[in-house]
């Protein structure tokens, strides 16, 4: 089974949910038959969760730095709403939420994964998002970037 992390911005309000749908019809349901590693944080990993579960039938696992709890309430909402939909919750138990524990949640995710589609907010290459991107390059596996 093909499994797929996905990483991206948070800052996701210049653009409409219809666009998102579209992007995720393009770019994710073509993977819709493996496992996906999403994120828990807010953005999009919210948005993408939300749509996979909606829309396909893949296995889903949200991974967070911490805690589902400690995620933010926006996020916490979309887990908790999708349900069963959620096949695995891991918590990777981080004792504090900065960035090296989003950096180490990253890397765990795409350790497990055999490639990664990022959602990048234009270029900015100083972004988590691209972090996780040239993580999975350094690794050799294949990463689909889709800038938003």
């Amino acid at each position: 089974m093909r499994t797929v992390a996905i990483t991206g911005t948070r800052e996701t309000g210049h653009r409409s949910l219809d666009d998102y749908s579209v992007l995720f019809t393009a770019y994710l349901a073509p993977f819709a038959d493996g496992h996906f590693y999403i994120g828990g944080a807010k953005g999009i990993d919210t948005l993408s969760l939300a749509w996979l579960a909606e829309n396909t039938e893949a296995h889903l696992a949200v991974v967070v730095p911490g805690t589902v709890a400690q995620q933010p309430a926006e996020a916490r909402r979309v887990i908790v709403g999708v349900g069963a939909r959620v096949r695995d919750v891991i918590e990777l138990g981080a004792a504090e939420l900065g960035t090296s524990a989003y950096h180490a949640r990253n890397r765990w995710m795409v350790d497990h994964a055999s490639m990664t589609i990022g959602f990048p907010h234009a270029t900015q290459p100083s972004t988590g998002t691209w972090q996780t991107l040239n993580y999975t390059a350094a690794q050799g596996k294949p990463r689909l970037i889709v800038p938003v």
